[in-house]
């Protein structure tokens, strides 16, 4: 490959090495703190938002089966995640994995969907986070006026409309700040929450099995209405994409591995333990809400509020509330989290201005980095509604994974003898359908997803070609050997 081209790559030495040098982050993250980072991440709009919609809108009872197809692909992909986590244990996820492989054009790709991906991804939850907390405050005699806790134009009752959302401008701000203060802080306080969280879900499984109307299951994938995704097996297919938003945690636990204690064994534990969880748990918790509320009642922003009304034990309710709360707060703190690696490691490699990878002298975090992050997912969060926020994540994420899954490939021909501490099994088998398996998912996607990615991705090139390019240490390394 022409090293001086467009398609310009670092060696993985180098990748090492540049993770190495002064700017250091601290390695304070364990097995556990990764695990439940993902957890963290996984669990939460998936769960308590996304799965009601999906099913009323898509595919019926057959959500379930559209979490193991989510679980298949994210298995396959996770993997090869592993595998390059362990091999390239620095910051920049599935970015510094296309740099090794693909070249510096293509990680600047994915580097800027990546921003696509989690940016929005943040703005997304803290949107449903901040539905959660005004319904628990009403419940307890304290209301936060419509026009202060919904976008802007979004129609209130009585009314007007809204000017913008303040509860989810607060909780952003909250978790940066946090963020900004220490990541080992930052896990502490995560590994609590998912606690909560998952003690909360298991309650929700416990609680409604017994309640299920099996009749509710019948049919399990109902009757295509002509249109494609509306029901049926695309409706299925569709159903599978939109929930994929859900699956980005394990994604965002590769941001992790410059600061995990023991990158090599540490990372593929993090990232197929918390996926293996999740994927369960999903499917479990998909199957006693569509059980307990028929399908088609299910497209409210609370779906899992509306199962426990059936089980009919009031405090219940509460609890549920609480422990969306919870999780939708870790979902936003990591995805806050790996935003702020991402641009830190774009920072190094010169990619983007050298101020997202200054680090703090006493809390060793990004903090210039994260500050810009919050501030600028905050001023969204505030100001677009939820269903164009979420119609933007999940394509960024597939088309990640498959670029991932083609780093594999393309290393165990390119590095055959390098040492690897964690082998994905069966190559090139495993990374094949990983790709396979993500390329079907975005077929199911919308046109609008397809199209406001196109533009999102114009924008990165004219960026790429009038700073980036001009910028890279890569180059300017190269100019230099010349």
């Amino acid at each position: 490959m022409d090293s001086s081209g467009l398609m310009g790559r670092k060696s993985v030495d180098d990748i090492v090495e540049s993770g190495e040098g002064e700017q250091q982050l601290s390695k304070s993250l364990g097995a556990l703190s990764i695990t439940a980072m993902g957890i963290g991440a996984i669990i939460g709009a998936g769960i308590f938002v996304l799965t009601g919609t999906a099913a009323a809108q898509y595919a019926g009872p057959g959500i379930m089966l559209s979490f193991v197809l989510g679980g298949i692909a994210c298995a396959f992909v996770g993997l090869c995640y592993s595998e390059m986590a362990a091999l390239i244990p620095v910051a920049g996820s599935s970015y510094t994995y296309t740099y090794a492989t693909l070249g510096e054009f293509f990680a600047w790709l994915i580097g800027w969907d990546l921003i696509l991906e989690y940016a929005m991804g943040a703005a997304t939850v803290a949107v449903g986070w901040s539905g959660y907390m005004t319904s628990i405050l009403k419940s307890v005699g304290i209301v936060i006026p419509a026009q202060f806790a919904n976008a802007p134009g979004t129609p209130i009752e009585g009314g007007g409309t809204a000017l913008f959302n303040l509860p989810a401008v607060l909780i952003v701000a909250l978790i940066t700040i946090l963020l900004m203060r220490g990541t080992k802080e930052s896990a502490r306080f995560n590994n609590v929450m998912v606690a909560v969280k998952l003690t909360v879900v298991i309650a929700f499984i416990v609680l409604g099995w017994s309640h299920v109307n099996a009749a509710n299951w019948s049919p399990l994938i109902p009757e295509n209405d002509g249109t494609f995704g509306h029901f049926g097996t695309s409706g299925v297919l569709r159903g599978a994409g939109v929930v994929f938003f859900a699956f980005i945690g394990f994604d965002a636990v590769s941001t992790a591995a410059q600061e995990a204690r023991r990158p090599q064994k540490d990372m593929p534990i993090g990232i197929l333990g918390s996926l293996a969880v999740c994927t369960i748990l999903y499917v479990l918790v998909a199957a006693v809400l569509t059980g307990l509320v028929p399908y088609k009642e299910l497209n409210v922003p609370d779906p899992i509020a509306k199962g426990v009304d059936v089980i009919g034990i009031g405090w219940f309710a509460l609890l549920i509330k609480l422990g969306a709360l919870t999780g939708l707060t870790t979902v936003i703190l990591v995805l806050l989290y790996g935003q702020s690696r991402i641009f830190f490691t774009m920072a190094q490699d010169g990619l983007l201005p050298k101020m997202f990878s200054h680090v703090h002298p006493t809390y060793q975090t990004p903090y210039r980095s994260q500050a810009l992050i919050g501030a600028a997912v905050a001023v969204v969060a505030a100001l677009v509604p939820i269903h164009i926020l979420g119609e933007m994540v999940s394509i960024g994420t597939l088309a990640a994974f498959i670029l991932v899954c083609g780093s594999v490939l393309y290393l165990r021909r390119a590095e055959r003898h390098m040492k690897r501490p964690f082998r994905a099994p069966a190559v090139p088998v495993v990374p094949i359908l990983g790709i396979l398996s993500c390329l079907l998912l975005m077929i199911g996607l919308p046109l609008d997803t397809w199209l406001r990615l196109v533009i999102w991705m114009a924008i990165g090139l004219v960026v790429y070609f009038f700073y980036g390019r001009k910028h890279s240490v890569l180059r300017r390394k190269e100019g230099n050997l010349a």
